[in-house]
């Protein structure tokens, strides 16, 4: 079987191999930072899989997920960095794009974008969820088996994650509640 694939493809399986290691790593972590930071390397085999694969726009869009990663660390919750990295976003696609599969790499790019940008905790690991089920349809295409092994293994590890952290909030919701809703209910202790 190996034999029937070139070298190419060869190296954009392993690539596809090694990021579905480091995703799982990172999407079993209950804390969004520990997460963010193994997404980078991640992103790193995923763009060598894409650029082994010849599929440029994957490539290209993934090595912005790289840079928005690490601005949206740095700029949660701004929206003006957040509409630069879609710009860049749409015209690195433009510039790459080569047929209607090309929309599910930029699918997925918008909706990781958004939910790094703007949510936090289950709500940025449903959209993280949906942007790696974009993903998954995208290896399927072009035919990466270790890509579309990890991304479907994000899915699932997302969910069990997102079902952990219910569960997490269900036994101490204290610790979720929001820091304006703690600072109220502290006023509000000591005004009696």
């Amino acid at each position: 079987m190996l034999e029937s694939f070139s070298h190419s493809a060869l190296a954009g399986q392993l690539f596809g191999l090694v990021a579905l290691v480091l995703c799982l790593v990172a999407f079993s972590s209950k804390h969004d930072d520990r997460l963010l930071v193994i997404l980078i390397s991640a992103n790193v085999a995923f763009a060598l899989q894409f650029v082994f694969f010849e599929s440029w726009t994957a490539a290209a869009l993934t090595v912005l997920v790289i840079v928005r990663i690490v601005l949206a660390r740095r700029y949660l919750g701004s929206q003006r960095v957040m509409a630069g990295v879609l710009v860049a976003s749409g015209i690195a696609a433009a510039l790459t794009w080569q047929s209607w599969v090309d929309v599910l790499p930029l699918t997925a790019m918008v909706l990781g974008t958004v939910g790094m940008f703007l949510l936090r905790g289950i709500s940025m690991r449903v959209f993280l969820g949906l942007a790696a089920l974009a993903w998954m349809l995208n290896n399927l295409l072009i035919g990466t088996i270790g890509g579309t092994l990890a991304e479907g293994l994000i899915v699932i590890t997302n969910i069990i994650t997102i079902i952990r952290l219910l569960r997490a909030k269900r036994k101490y919701p204290e610790a979720y509640q929001a820091p304006d809703v703690l600072e109220r209910s502290a006023k509000h202790e000591d005004a009696h």
